[in-house]
């Protein structure tokens, strides 16, 4: 079984970003029910093959504080 890290982030007009590290799939959506569908969806449609994976969300979020 392999493993695909997906790099998650928050699109500045809302909603998330996700993009394979080391592949070609990207995907977004509204909220993260959606954003975890869609990645399935995205994995599956890249790959005509039927071995499983393993997906992990990597999320990426900017803090901005005052110093």
């Amino acid at each position: 079984m392999s493993e695909i890290i997906f790099q998650v982030e928050e699109a500045q007009e809302g909603g998330y970003i996700a993009s394979a590290l080391g592949h070609a799939i990207f995907t977004e959506a509204d909220t993260l029910d959606d954003l975890r569908t869609n990645v399935r969806d995205a994995v599956r449609c890249h790959f005509d093959d039927e071995t499983r994976r393993v997906v992990r969300l990597h999320f990426v979020r900017d803090e901005v504080i005052e110093a």
